[in-house]
């Protein structure tokens, strides 16, 4: 059976569902009106980085970023379709030029050497028995030519012994014709053997070369797959740390797949990005600085990518000093990127709010001792990492806030508070 609440009680809970939306009401109108009397008595002076509007030079930069990487990492592939045998270093190691690096599966590789030794080996007699041929064949034209000349000269001893007597009437018109014909066949004998001499010594010639020619590709694929099974513990092409192996054992891999990677960690180079809307600031020899612990180091845009990506511009910087102790694989690197210099101009220091060059609507003070700061329309140019060029809006000797005061926007003066 339900009892009935007490009067008090009711009344009590009316008061307090009455009070709590009243409290917090008051509670938000309590923190604008101390807002509004921190806002009345300003702004602290160290708040504001009040910074003055000098005359000065600007050593123009854009600003990028990097990261050091090797100078030089080779990819080594692996030279046939096999099998890793087994791995004798991993991931880290430090390596010395020519120790091996892994042993792979060579058994087919040098069942085709053994095939191609055979190969060369013949082509190798093959010459051999074809210059002899050459040799032959050459000898006995010769011979032949040397027959035949003799037989000219007796024809034509003949043809002239027939004319003489055929001149004194001793001998006949006729006689004198068959020698003269004889004569005339045997001198064309020897033309016709002569042009075959030349003939076959430039066939034999040239039949020699294309063997010489064979001879030397099969030598030269000989030694290539001589190499390859000298290749098959995959030697380290030079001193330095493996950064990558494949190094489990018994997998397949095919010819020229990645098998290990070796970088050389005494020299460095620095790949790095900048956005496109900059990227005519750079050009392969443009100086640049890297912001490194303990100081600058200078260096040089080596190569620069055409392509963006994303609105992204890559380039390399070679360091002046590949191999400063500062630069480790893997480091992120602040560049400074030189795009001019101006001698003389107005500048005030650079901070928060700096974007790139445009208008700014900037809270300014007459001096440092000022007592307000008021909001001015300023256009500013280029800048380094550290000064900002003034186009417009400010005189020498006025000073400018540099901190963020965007929950002031809606402001046009500001109160100092020293």
């Amino acid at each position: 059976m339900d009892r009935q609440i007490d009067p008090k009680t009711v009344r009590r809970r009316t008061l307090l569902k009455w009070l709590r939306p009243i409290g917090a009401t008051a509670a938000v109108i309590a923190a604008v009106a101390i807002g509004i009397r921190a806002l009345d008595r300003g702004v602290a002076v160290a708040d504001l980085r009040l910074r003055p509007v000098a005359t000065g030079s600007i050593d123009i930069s854009v600003p990028a970023s990097g990261k050091v990487v090797p100078m030089n990492e080779q990819l080594i592939l692996s030279p046939v379709e096999s099998r890793i045998i087994r791995a004798y270093v991993h991931a880290g190691d430090t390596v010395s030029a020519g120790q091996p690096l892994l042993e792979l599966d060579l058994a087919s590789a040098r069942a085709a050497y053994d095939k191609q030794l055979n190969d060369l080996l013949i082509r190798q007699e093959t010459l051999k028995q074809q210059r002899l041929n050459g040799n032959t064949a050459l000898s006995e034209l010769r011979m032949n030519i040397a027959v035949k000349e003799m037989d000219l000269q007796r024809l034509t001893e003949d043809a002239a012994n027939e004319r003489r007597l055929d001149s004194i009437g001793s001998g006949t018109g006729e006689r004198v014709r068959q020698a003269e014909t004889a004569r005339r066949t045997a001198e064309l004998q020897l033309d016709q053997l002569r042009e075959q001499y030349r003939n076959e010594g430039l066939r034999a010639e040239a039949a020699l070369r294309v063997e010489e020619l064979g001879l030397e590709s099969a030598r030269r694929d000989l030694e290539l797959l001589g190499r390859t099974l000298a290749e098959g513990q995959v030697p380290a092409p030079y001193a330095g740390i493996v950064t990558y192996i494949n190094s489990v054992t018994g997998t397949r891999v095919g010819q020229g797949e990645r098998i290990a990677v070796v970088a050389d960690l005494t020299s460095f180079r620095i790949d790095a990005e900048i956005p496109e809307s900059s990227g005519r600031n750079l050009s392969a020899g443009t100086a640049v600085d890297l912001r490194l612990p303990g100081g600058k180091l200078a260096g040089t845009v080596s190569n620069i990518n055409p392509q963006s990506t994303n609105g992204i511009l890559t380039f390399t910087v070679r360091p002046s000093d590949p191999s400063d102790s500062r630069l480790s694989s893997g480091r992120r690197v602040d560049i400074d990127v030189n795009a001019g210099y101006i001698d003389s101009c107005l500048t005030i220091a650079s901070g928060p709010f700096f974007k790139g060059p445009g208008e700014y609507s900037l809270f300014v003070a007459d001096s440092p001792d000022a007592d307000a700061l008021h909001r001015r329309k300023v256009r500013l140019g280029r800048s380094s990492r550290t000064t900002v060029e003034v186009l417009s809006g400010l005189e020498p000797g006025e000073h400018v806030s540099t901190a963020d005061l965007e929950q002031f926007e809606s402001k046009s003066k500001l109160k100092i508070r020293h």
